[in-house]
């Protein structure tokens, strides 16, 4: 390792920490490199950092000297307690205009009180989504920072060198906003990401216990689809999964339990979802799935009560897989719409100056929800800034009524087959109560104001008048104070 001074500083040599400092290295930075176990910093020079722009450290205070100044410092350790630690540690080194990054997925509230915190030292904070896994963090990930605006020209060069490209070679990073916003993003886009995945699983149950198809007979479907409007990383690795076999040829899929982790970002997002009101519903039953499948010993021992088994599809399997397409895109437009309207509600609520199409701009590469699709978000809002839903789009509008039909027929047959698709049809629910005109809301209301007074708007009056009616004539006048939980 070389003892130059060092552009920028990384802390956190797992995984991605050491992927990211072999990307920063190659497009021509020097980097200072610690973590708190030295032992892992001696064996990343001696190898796959050796003879390269790397300065190691084995102390705090030597790290910090090692940078020039304004001294740029990524830290990439686990969420949460650990992020506050390693910041308590590092702020008595620093001096003012110094810039603290947070690479990890960190609840986007933290960082909007870490800088505060930071911003009240004088320090600079950026909180920065970093998306495409370990080979994204070398090859070039989607980056969406945000937090201190002043940090922004001295990361910018760096960030914007060693992030991912559009095929029009446009940089997959852009300034999302102030405080939490970059990792407020970070978090829709896992929610997404959620959304996807679980999209993808149900049509390939689907295929796999209600058709029958074989691993081969599904790789080649998502080999199809991979080349269509699904063109996407999911859809590719999908396709890849489906036709690895390992040295004994077995399929390793069906050698993989089916109990499905998380480390806590889709849950994040639907509660924001819920405290902000908005009917993130798709992404909701994503996550809800993913507990399902966690249950794995009880649904062993229910299906041996309630009966497992499931019904064989009779109709045209060709005919079948089609409308699969189509509704996998159809439910996949939806979930990009719910989750640019949780984008929508946090920018008002934090005063935000969110750049919609530009997030899609930055998803488009590098991350895991890559897509061709990206692209027309990103002409969408191009042609509306102030959009208020995908689907009031004239392209996402077309897109998903041209689709409905074969939509609404994979979602009945699953329902006939006994094979549970809650996001492709929470996504078809929502998309028939967001086209309603008038929902049963009404009797709700009058049920609130029957059993607890709560009050009810009437169509014949202006909004914001409230109304009781003593349904049982034994009520009275009281009513309970309106307000919104």
């Amino acid at each position: 390792m070389h003892n130059a001074s060092a552009d920028i500083g990384l802390i956190g040599l797992a995984v991605m920490g050491e992927n990211l400092a072999l990307n920063i290295e190659s497009r021509g930075f020097t980097v200072a490199v610690y973590n708190r176990t030295p032992a892992k910093v001696e064996a990343f020079g001696q190898g796959r950092g050796a003879g390269r722009r790397f300065v190691g450290a084995t102390d705090l205070a030597g790290f910090v000297a090692a940078l020039q100044r304004p001294r740029r410092i990524i830290m990439l350790v686990k969420a949460g307690a650990p992020v506050d630690e390693l910041i308590g540690q590092l702020a008595p080194l620093l001096e003012p205009g110094d810039i603290l990054i947070d690479g990890g997925n960190s609840l986007y509230t933290d960082t909007i009180r870490r800088a505060r915190d930071a911003e009240a030292r004088g320090l600079l904070y950026v909180g920065s989504g970093v998306s495409g896994g370990e080979e994204g963090a070398l090859r070039g990930p989607s980056l969406m920072p945000g937090g201190s605006p002043a940090a922004w020209p001295h990361i910018r060069p760096i960030f914007q060198a060693i992030c991912a490209r559009t095929p029009e070679g446009e940089p997959c990073c852009d300034w999302m906003g102030e405080d939490g916003a970059g990792h407020f993003v970070k978090m829709v886009h896992n929610g997404i990401e959620y959304g996807d995945m679980q999209l993808i699983g149900e049509t390939y149950d689907l295929m796999k216990r209600g058709l029958g198809l074989d691993h081969a007979a599904m790789h080649a479907v998502f080999a199809e689809w991979n080349r269509s409007e699904l063109d996407s990383f999911l859809i590719e690795i999908t396709r890849d999964i489906l036709g690895y076999r390992d040295a004994a040829g077995e399929d390793v899929l069906e050698l993989i339990l089916d109990a499905a982790g998380q480390k806590g970002t889709g849950k994040w997002t639907v509660s924001e979802a819920l405290e902000a009101g908005v009917p993130l519903t798709l992404i909701g039953e994503a996550v809800f799935a993913r507990n399902l499948s966690a249950a794995k010993d009880e649904r062993v021992a229910a299906a041996r009560v309630l009966g497992g088994e499931v019904a064989r599809f009779a109709g045209d399997q060709r005919s079948f897989i089609d409308d699969l397409r189509q509704a996998l895109y159809a439910a996949k437009i939806v979930s990009y719409a719910q989750g640019y309207q949780l984008l929508r509600a946090a920018a008002a609520s934090h005063h935000w100056n969110l750049n919609y199409g530009g997030i899609a701009l930055v998803w488009r590469g590098g991350c895991i929800i890559r897509s061709v699709f990206l692209g027309e978000i990103k002409q969408a809002y191009d042609r509306d800034p102030g959009l208020a839903n995908l689907l009031l789009d004239p392209f996402f509008r077309d897109a998903v009524l041209a689709r409905q039909a074969a939509w609404r027929r994979v979602v009945g047959t699953a329902v006939q087959l006994g094979i549970p698709a809650p996001c492709l049809g929470a996504a078809l629910a929502w998309f028939d109560g967001y086209r309603s005109a008038r929902l049963p809301a009404n009797l709700l209301q009058a049920q609130r104001d029957y059993f607890g007074a709560h009050t009810y708007e009437r169509v014949d009056r202006p909004r914001g008048e409230f109304h009781h009616t003593n349904w049982t004539g034994r009520g009275g006048a009281t009513t309970s104070q309106t307000y919104v939980a």
